[in-house]
């Protein structure tokens, strides 16, 4: 059988999301976080400029800018790398296609504001669209395949999506979709039918008449990514996705959903060593959603997510502040978080893990300490196994040794809402000095073996499992 670019590439990305270090002795997780901390490095470039201007781009917010960036990126990349700088300005574009070894540095005062028109985003490019991969629309700032590259800065980054553009493709009234409008629904389901179908990815074609709206930021298949500094607003949907990338860092982002529709904030999908710190969400979903492909597709591509790190970020508004799925097939695996924050009444988990039998996959080395969470609407801790499908399916979800330490919360109706199912217990879960404030209402807790507590209370009472 003849080998495919595309089967090494696969291969290779699989070869090395193995743990390439012995693991650390039982009771120790954060030695394996420090490892994982250290060996991530963000890549560094030439202090060549490339301001766009200088290839006919103008910041006067009308004029349309597409080509400027694509001159000043490819020039770059043919030098050798370096910074293509967006000054002090409005400008107005479609697509931006980073190349290897290329920061896309926009200064303070600068604003990157993109195209509402869909044709700005053609032609149609691969990428993975909730879980399953597809060609559709082009993320507004996409690599494929690129290694070293970087978007920083101290600007903005508007995708200028409201509720006149982009979001009514959800098909929520509230968020501007009315009786006799296009919608995401058909499309949708046809690509994830074509996902369990396994068929080829390159005939699965979107775009124009479909209604998938597509990311925001998306590196595809690549090595060595920085995403630093900048202010995120007016995303279509999934805010910062690097999907199949190796060594990522997303650092000092502050994320606005604006009220948007399956807006979340950082979503690394079946990628290995991931630094996420010093960030600010205020999304329209998940805060941090960990994914790694949805169904017959996840596990055809068949990547964990794995060697996640999580530190000193603020989660003011969201669904889920730390969130591990849902189209979670691939698996996750050490997964760190600690030093965060987070409090909203709209805020329904602080940490939140959601699978099915549908999804399947196995989540593993889960670790939380030092949190402090002032509101939630729901509880503080929910792991379900009741999400969408939830028993519906022959694909036994697996979760195993999860420790939460030292979490600290004001309100919240339930503390805890841990449920399996009848065949796929939840396992090996821990909460160590953990103190939950302010809860009007009981523990749920539903097929779990291995639960323990230590020194941990609600309301000022200690509490044991049940």
């Amino acid at each position: 059988m003849k080998t495919t670019r595309r089967a090494l590439l696969l291969a290779s990305v699989t070869a090395a999301a193995a743990p390439a270090f012995a693991l650390p002795a039982p009771g120790d997780p954060w030695a394996m976080a420090d490892a994982i901390r250290r060996r991530i490095r963000a890549p560094s470039f030439p202090a060549r400029r490339f301001p766009i201007t200088d290839y006919g781009a103008v910041g006067d917010g009308a004029t349309d800018c597409t080509d400027g960036f694509r001159q000043a990126i490819a020039a770059c990349n043919a030098a050798g790398g370096g910074h293509v700088v967006v000054p002090r300005g409005d400008w107005t574009t479609g697509a931006i296609h980073l190349k290897s070894h290329v920061d896309l540095h926009i200064e303070d005062g600068g604003a990157i504001r993109f195209s509402r028109d869909p044709a700005a985003y053609l032609p149609l490019v691969y990428t993975r669209w909730e879980g399953v991969e597809c060609m559709n629309y082009s993320p507004f700032i996409y690599a494929f395949e690129q290694e070293n590259i970087a978007i920083t800065g101290a600007g903005i980054i508007d995708g200028r999506s409201s509720a006149e553009y982009w979001w009514p493709w959800k098909g929520r009234a509230d968020i501007g979709w009315r009786e006799g409008m296009p919608k995401q629904d058909d499309a949708r389901a046809r690509l994830f039918q074509m996902g369990d179908a396994n068929v080829p990815v390159a005939q699965r074609t979107f775009g124009d008449g479909s209604y998938l709206r597509p990311q925001f930021i998306q590196p595809y298949r690549c090595r060595n990514v920085l995403i630093e500094g900048v202010t995120l607003m007016g995303a279509p949907m999934w805010q910062v996705h690097p999907v199949l990338c190796q060594n990522v860092t997303v650092r000092g982002l502050t994320i606005n959903g604006g009220g948007g529709p399956n807006t979340d904030g950082c979503d690394p999908e079946s990628c290995t060593d991931v630094l996420i710190e010093d960030c600010i969400f205020n999304t329209g979903d998940d805060c941090i959603a960990i994914k790694a492909g949805r169904n017959g597709d996840g596990r055809r591509t068949a990547t964990p997510s794995q060697n996640i790190i999580i530190r000193n970020c603020q989660m003011r508004d969201g669904h889920g502040a730390l969130t591990v799925g849902s189209e979670i097939s691939g698996g996750v695996r050490y997964v760190f978080a600690e030093h965060c924050e987070m409090s909203s009444p709209n805020l329904d988990h602080a940490i939140r893990i959601k699978n099915n039998a549908t999804r399947g996959g196995d989540l593993e080395h889960l670790y939380f300490r030092d949190i402090r969470v002032g509101q939630v609407a729901h509880a503080v801790v929910t792991i379900d196994f009741n999400y969408e499908e939830g028993a519906e399916g022959g694909f036994t979800p697996i979760l195993h040794d999860m420790l939460v330490e030292r979490i600290a919360s004001g309100a919240s109706p339930h503390a805890l809402d841990l449920q399996g199912l009848p065949n796929a217990q939840i396992s090996d879960v821990v909460l160590k000095d953990c103190d939950f404030a302010g809860v009007t209402g009981d523990n749920i807790i539903r097929y779990v073996e291995g639960l323990r507590f230590d020194n941990v209370r609600v309301n000022g009472q200690r509490i044991t499992p049940s």
